[in-house]
């Protein structure tokens, strides 16, 4: 087998393709992965690695092979563009050498978009399957959130979308709303899948006692900690955690962890200057992750309205997970909104002084905290099990595979 991503993240795969790669591998696949140095979310490439060469190397029985690619130190729309195609550009190559290989599967997780039509070619020229996990609407994204801009533009970029999407031969996306985007974008329900962001469930558990971050960061064990982990990026819509830090300053008991790096990281350093209730860490290893939600006695959910459907947040999975209550900003009758409804608390976006009020009423419902938790963590075990997931997709990919060598027979015969 062969996987194509994009490398975003930490464990220098990307955490969401690496677990998938990885776990593929230790179910006896052989799994190449082309991919970029890890640089996400600071944007600022990690240590040790480069931008401007080719490189290999073996993680977890997985052989990676990373490729150069452009990375702005300010992410701009135009920017972000030239940045996704320079790592498309740069992936073609090797990504083409795979045919001799010949894989079953060439996988590729969107975004970026632009990847895809190398992955189609190699897939075509091998006779594997080629299939599309979409992360995020990004053509969508980008232009609700302004990046891009012009109707000529736009249509432009959905018809390509449009054509990609139509030669995929498995496309699937981390909720139902999202692949009822899918649906109506062309892609027909005989090639959708409904492939949730997995959690380890064993790895993300309720903690069981005081999180070592507590000492570290000077906060007091009866403390109530709002925690929000993860990007800080445009989508999030994290200007409501200062707003709301700002109306809960009173309270002396309620405090604040930002963990996580991007492009609102200046500003939220420049508003945690402001407010003491407010604490910001860098992103954490993966050793210390299931530490890190264990400090949360409330998980802080922000997401920008306009958002809401294009993208399902993958840290849902680790929050529930670790028996700790959500607050999420979503609008009514969004998927996010339905989930998190059920187990944690749902506010308006971008009101702040909603946003605070939930705070305050967990915070002051220790037993409500708890049943919340509980709740969160059983849905968690039950639809977001990594194992449950990526076995259904193996079968998935397996009926599929099959499907096409009875085609393939019956076109030769």
């Amino acid at each position: 087998m062969i996987s194509l991503n994009y490398a975003p993240e930490v464990s220098g795969i990307g955490k969401y393709s690496s677990e998938l790669a990885e776990w593929f591998a230790r179910k006896g696949h052989m799994v190449r992965v082309i991919t970029a140095s890890p640089y996400y979310p600071g944007w600022r490439l990690h240590a040790g690695y480069s931008a401007r060469k080719f490189s290999t190397e073996s993680i977890n029985d997985v052989s990676v092979t990373r490729v150069p690619f452009w990375c702005p130190r300010q992410p701009t729309g135009l920017k972000r563009l030239i940045h996704l195609m320079s790592f498309s550009l740069a992936a073609a190559l090797p990504a083409i050498g795979q045919i001799r290989w010949r894989p079953d599967l060439v996988w590729v997780v969107e975004p970026p978009l632009f990847a895809s039509p190398f992955a189609l070619l190699t897939a075509r020229l091998s006779g594997a399957l080629c299939w599309l996990q979409i992360q995020d609407y990004e053509v969508d994204a980008a232009f609700k959130l302004g990046m891009l801009k012009g109707d000529a533009v736009k249509k432009l970029c959905l018809k390509f979308e449009r054509s990609l999407l139509a030669r995929m031969d498995g496309v699937s996306a981390p909720s139902a709303a999202m692949t009822q985007i899918a649906a109506v974008k062309g892609v027909p329900d005989e090639k959708l899948s409904l492939v949730p962001n997995w959690v380890d469930t064993g790895r993300i558990r309720p903690l069981g006692r005081i999180s070592a971050f507590r000492g570290r960061l000077g906060i007091d064990k009866d403390a109530i900690v709002v925690l929000y982990a993860g990007n800080l990026g445009a989508k999030q819509g994290l200007e409501l955690l200062p707003q709301a830090a700002h109306m809960l300053k009173h309270r002396g008991d309620i405090v604040f962890v930002i963990c996580g790096n991007g492009p609102a990281k200046d500003y939220l350093t420049a508003k945690a200057a402001e407010l003491p209730n407010i604490k910001l860490i860098d992103l954490q290893p993966n050793k210390r992750f299931n530490e890190l939600m264990g400090l949360a006695d409330i998980h802080a959910l922000p997401q920008r309205a306009d958002a809401a459907d294009i993208v399902m947040p993958s840290k849902l999975g680790g929050m529930l997970s670790s028996a700790r209550p959500v607050i999420a900003t979503a609008a009514e009758h969004t998927e996010l909104s339905n989930i998190v409804r059920a187990v944690g608390v749902v506010t308006e976006p971008g009101n702040a002084a909603a946003f605070a009020d939930a705070i305050v009423h967990l915070a002051d419902d220790p037993a409500l905290r708890a049943r919340l938790g509980a709740l969160g963590r059983s849905y968690a075990t039950t639809h977001l099990s990594r194992e449950k997931i990526l076995s259904a997709f193996e079968r998935r990919v397996v009926i599929d595979l099959q499907k096409k060598r009875d085609m393939s027979d019956r076109v030769i015969t």
